[in-house]
């Protein structure tokens, strides 16, 4: 045996004796200072040989002899507390991977709230502001052909980034601040920082080291969630860093290249949402994405199509990542025939959310603006087919939203894709998204031609000068402004004139048929249409005469001359024919207008927008017939000399009602500002005439109209106007009927493809169960109530349209106000 070796281990024997057995500070103080001379940095150091001795052989033995002393009376044994200093050097100034490790094992086995636990945690708070953590992590960087220390590694792997969780379990309330995940994470990317800086300096020095250990630390911190602590950190100082040095960036592209597979989306994805742009990310990464496949998959498949949630601007500093290498363009481009295919995909249309629709598009149009035309010409024909096919996808899409990208999208792409063509055109308002949407397919600034953007502002500083500043430049001579003397003169305000009509509006309802139908006269025409719901509610007898005509009319009105609110009037005049057509008396009302309009949604040689005018139509006309504190219509035909008299009537009243209620004693304590008085609701004489109809033949296809097949745009409609009539039936005696009905047709089309379909069956389920009655629904209704449920849970918690899920919450919380009374129903 080495004699070095054996007094070392004789040395520590005979001091453990004595650290476990002695009560006399004295002896204690002189024993510690002997163990203390294998220690690096003593006063009075043992030969190297012994040091390394001590350090992999009893360093750990004499940590946990002094852990299993302490205790209040043993500290005490030496005044001023000379003895805890010398105790606590052993931890702060040896090996600090060991050190550390009996730290984390002595408060893990602690028992309980204790003197140890609080002094052993205050220790390992020393310990990371002593800066020791950096110790521990540069230790292993330095440890390259050693396989013994694997173990060693996983171990303080788990223990270094799970300090938090394994302190914050013992210590719980009494936890430490230092300890708090806000505040070591931090102080982990510092250290972190730290031992880089040690790297370095070893390289330039011609030593070699490793930051594995180092990328596993990053990495698992990453996992846990915890990318903005840690990388905001690092990622200021790395950028700062890397700026000008190579050796720098070699050794940031080896910390990312070193991370496991486990944690490369974790990092990622934390790296481009913390870098300030492309070229951070370019110097932090290099070409990671050539070289690892996760890498890859994450940054050019999962980022882009399977999440969402990332901002605009790291959207844009992943892709002009991939456009500022050559050897990494080539996956921009592949990006950018994936994110097309993708956006005129009918299935992602119809399945994905609207706003990962915004973040595919923005994608896309990000890709088009790093692109140079000679890149897009390789693939023209390929971009083209697929651009075509999902404007045409998109444009038949029942919502506003989805046909709004649509056109934004495709306006830019086809001038850029087919430059030499002319680009597809779209009218849209401006608005602030697309605003956003334009501003980035505008191409990255280039600042390879100084002379150019120091000309540029020298070119435009005549425009904004006289934009700008509001002061009339001076003209030449001889430019003939001085011959323009009108232009002093101040113009006349006519602001207030009218224009005069040389037109005689109609008198009569049979005369605005007469004049829509047959008249030559443009402003004859204009006026009859104008005058037309006036007349129809000041003379609703003369309009039931000739409702079902006066209807045809309307309904087949095209606008001949450039009339302000055309479609507006119209709708008016037709509702204003239907709400008077079925008057209150007599009891059985024929609804004529109701059923002609009804009839006429499944008719052919109809146009998908006079469909959709019919369901307009009759919405209005049920909420005017249901409207509470409507007055019925009048008898007879006022001519227009008998308005006065009417609008004098309520005058005279006011005057007797005011004389009798101020002589008038009243004992109640009712309030006399009350509402308008409950009446019966109007719609319910004629609500079957307007929903029945409508629902008969929805799955029956026709020639030019198919409800099931692609107009699910007037599906749609369709299905929102039967729920708003049910809504509208409440307390009427047809509810009830109406309810089964629209539950069925709710039951078979409720896995639908179209998300505004899908809005318009929830909303039908919403109506249903507010305007049926509670008890109704549970005598009439409970097989179809129990079988809703589960799909509308469903469809709350996985439907990707997020007015569904909204919709359906909506749904299952009116369900809760019966699910008392169905249980006892469903039990047997």
């Amino acid at each position: 045996m080495d004699p070095v070796q054996s007094a070392v281990a004789l040395t520590v024997r005979e001091a453990l004796h004595t650290l476990s057995s002695s009560e006399d500070g004295g002896h204690l103080l002189s024993t510690l200072g002997a163990l203390k001379r294998y220690l690096s940095g003593a006063e009075n150091p043992a030969l190297p040989g012994e040091q390394e001795e001590f350090a992999r052989m009893h360093f750990s033995a004499v940590l946990r002899c002094l852990v299993g002393r302490l205790s209040p009376g043993w500290l005490e044994l030496l005044p001023n507390g000379q003895l805890e200093d010398l105790w606590a050097s052993f931890f702060l100034e040896g090996p600090a991977d060991q050190a550390f490790l009996v730290l984390m094992e002595s408060i893990e086995g602690a028992a309980g709230p204790s003197f140890r636990l609080m002094k052993m945690a205050q220790l390992l708070a020393r310990f990371l502001s002593a800066g020791r953590m950096a110790a521990v992590m540069e230790g292993q960087c330095r440890q390259l052909t050693e396989p013994a220390f694997r173990l060693l590694q996983e171990t303080l792997l788990i223990k270094v980034v799970g300090l938090p969780d394994h302190l914050g379990n013992r210590l719980q309330r009494e936890n430490l601040e230092a300890f708090l995940p806000q505040n070591y994470f931090p102080l982990l990317g510092e250290e972190i920082m730290r031992v880089l800086q040690a790297v370095v300096d070893s390289l330039r020095g011609g030593w070699d080291c490793s930051v594995s250990f180092l990328s596993q630390v990053l990495g698992k911190a990453c996992v846990h969630g915890r990318q903005k602590e840690i990388l905001g950190v690092l990622v200021p100082r790395l950028t700062a860093l890397t700026q000008g040095s190579c050796l720098w960036q070699r050794v940031c592209w080896r910390l990312v290249e070193c991370v496991p597979d486990r944690a490369t989306e974790a990092l990622l994805t934390g790296l481009v949402e913390a870098a300030s742009g492309p070229d951070v990310l370019s110097r932090l990464l290099g070409n990671l994405v050539l070289k690892s496949k996760k890498a890859q998959f994450v940054m050019t498949r999962k980022i882009l199509f399977l999440q969402y949630r990332y901002s605009t601007p790291m959207l844009q500093s992943l892709l002009g990542y991939l456009a500022m290498d050559s050897q990494r363009r080539p996956l921009l481009r592949q990006a950018l025939k994936e994110l097309l295919e993708t956006w005129g995909s009918p299935s992602a249309i119809r399945h994905a959310p609207l706003p990962q629709q915004r973040y595919i598009s923005s994608a896309l149009l990000i890709c088009l603006a790093h692109l140079q035309d000679a890149e897009l010409r390789d693939s023209q024909d390929e971009l083209l087919a697929s651009l075509m096919a999902g404007v045409k996808t998109r444009l038949d899409s029942s919502l506003p939203a989805v046909r709004r990208l649509g056109m934004i999208v495709a306006g830019v792409a086809s001038a850029r894709i087919h430059p030499d063509g002319p680009p597809l055109r779209f009218q849209y308002e401006e608005d602030e998204l697309s605003r956003e949407l334009l501003a980035l397919a505008a191409p990255p600034p280039v600042a390879d031609s100084p002379s150019e953007a120091e000309a540029s502002p020298a070119a435009e500083t005549p425009d904004r000068g006289s934009v700008d500043s509001g002061v009339p430049q001076a003209q030449p001579e001889g430019s003939g402004s001085d011959l323009d003397s009108d232009d002093e003169l101040v113009p006349y305000d006519m602001s207030g004139d009218q224009e005069l009509k040389s037109g005689k509006a109609p008198a009569y309802v049979r005369d605005c048929v007469e004049a829509l139908t047959s008249s030559e006269d443009w402003e004859r025409w204009e006026a009859a249409l104008r005058a037309l719901e006036g007349l129809i509610v000041r003379s609703p007898a003369a309009a039931r005469e000739v409702s079902v005509e006066l209807a045809k009319v309307l309904l087949h009105l095209e606008e001949k001359t450039s009339v302000v609110g055309f479609e507006g009037l119209r709708q008016r005049a037709l509702v204003a024919v239907v709400v008077t057509d079925p008057a209150p008396w007599p009891l059985v009302c024929p609804a004529q207008v109701a059923e002609y309009l009804t009839s006429q949604f499944y008719a052919l040689n109809f146009s998908l927008r006079q469909r959709i005018d019919i369901l307009d139509v009759l919405t209005l006309a049920a909420q005017e017939l249901s409207r509470p504190g409507r007055l019925p219509p009048q008898c007879g035909s006022p001519s227009p000399t008998s308005q006065p008299s009417s609008t004098q009537a309520p005058a005279w009243r006011a005057v007797v009602q005011e004389r009798i209620r101020s002589k008038t004693r009243r004992f109640s304590q009712r309030s006399p500002g009350r509402g308008p008085d409950a009446g019966p609701n109007e719609f319910n004489l004629v609500a079957g005439y307007f929903f029945f109809p409508l629902i008969r033949h929805f799955d029956r296809p026709l020639v030019t109209f198919d409800l099931l097949g692609e107009d699910q745009l007037v599906l749609g409609r369709l299905v929102h106007t039967l729920g708003a009539l049910m809504y509208l039936a409440v307390n009427t005696t047809v509810a009830v009927a109406m309810g089964k009905a629209l539950l069925e047709f709710v039951w078979t089309l409720r896995f639908h493809g179209d998300a505004y379909v899908r809005r318009g069956l929830l909303s039908a389920v919403s109506s249903v169960l507010i305007s049926v009655p509670a008890e109704r629904l549970l005598a009439d209704l409970p097989d179809e109530l129990l079988e809703a449920r589960p799909w509308l849970a469903d469809v709350a918690e996985q439907d990707p349209d997020e007015d569904c899920r909204v919709l359906a919450v909506k749904a299952l919380l009116l369900l809760e106000k019966l699910r008392d009374t169905l249980v006892p129903l469903s039990s047997p």
